[in-house]
């Protein structure tokens, strides 16, 4: 049997007192187990499904179909036509608090946007007037603009911004911005995939001071009484938890949102109304999510149309 290494049982040890659940995961983690693929529906779903589609869960999105394993949405000409996007389930849980806002909403920010499963996400469940889709990243924004395209999602902007230039450019503007936060990618090991130093305390320290300068340069963006979803797909309470408690001692007029029916996945290493799911669960690879709201009072501020002559932005 394959041996884990020192820095997965540290990690291990952190996240769970009971040895069942540690090896239930480290187990996961050095044997990939096949999980349901996901799709999201961009537009209705088809009348006649072309697919074996498991029981949903009782807070799954009407948008989300669970497929039975061996299914291949992927290939299906559907998809082509971007009827549905495929998905993990575990961005479907990371992106379930957006559920808990009300409409309507005026604009929708995804400051971390590709590959676009956020993005379609929050368009199909908030439906927004507007959509800004922003990838740092150069070469990641193919993509997202290709997918974006082939889902037929619009009116979207694709930008290509440090966050903190869209803090000094728009600040105070969306009523939504979503924070999918690049990380050490440690759930990639439990789809069977490679993070190379993933659990290196190093490349962990590293990550959570990036994901710290990118929530702080979003903060500004949220409108008052606007939210501010941060979630990641590693594993780590660096990067997560102990982020959420940062932000919230840097910015005090944020408030961390309780989310009702992910009760069951609280995470158990903070008081703040923090959520996990784990490989172990049978869902999905993993992530982590936290919604936070804007207490301030005040009017959501308009964007000022010479915003839209910046080059390099793509108008979908």
């Amino acid at each position: 049997m394959e041996t884990p290494s020192n820095l997965l049982l540290k990690l291990s040890q952190k996240l769970f007192q009971n040895s069942d659940e540690r090896e239930q995961f480290i187990d996961c983690l050095l044997h990939p187990k096949a999980v349901n693929p996901c799709i999201l529906w961009c537009r209705d779903a088809v009348k006649d499904s072309p697919f074996t589609v498991e029981p949903a869960l009782s807070w799954q999105p009407q948008f989300i179909d669970r497929l039975a394993i061996g299914q291949k949405p992927g290939q299906h000409p559907l998809h082509d036509q971007g009827v549905y996007y495929c998905l993990d389930f575990s961005s479907v849980f990371a992106a379930s608090t957006l559920l808990t806002i009300a409409p309507p909403i005026e604009l929708v920010i995804d400051v971390c946007a590709s590959p676009g499963g956020k993005s379609i996400f929050a368009w199909v469940a908030l439906q927004p007037k507007l959509l800004f889709s922003n990838e740092v990243i150069g070469k990641r924004t193919a993509a997202l603009i290709s997918n974006l395209k082939r889902c037929h999602i619009q009116p979207a902007i694709v930008l290509r911004l440090d966050p903190e230039i869209l803090a000094a450019d728009i600040p105070q503007m969306a009523q939504v911005v979503l924070v999918d936060a690049p990380c050490t990618g440690q759930s990639l090991i439990a789809k069977g995939g490679k993070a190379p130093g993933c659990f290196h305390p190093v490349t962990i320290n590293a990550n959570a001071n990036r994901q710290k300068r990118i929530l702080a340069n979003s903060a500004p963006l949220v409108a008052p009484n606007g939210y501010l979803s941060y979630m990641t797909c590693t594993y780590s309470p660096e990067e997560n938890e102990q982020v959420a408690a940062w932000f919230l001692e840097r910015f005090p007029h944020f408030q961390a949102v309780e989310i009702s029916h992910l009760d069951a996945y609280r995470s158990r290493l903070t008081n703040l109304p923090c959520y996990r799911m784990f490989p172990q669960q049978g869902l999905g690879a993993g992530a982590f999510t936290v919604l936070f709201h804007n207490r301030q009072d005040g009017e959501r501020q308009a964007i000022n149309t010479s915003f839209f002559n910046r080059p390099g932005l793509t108008v979908l």
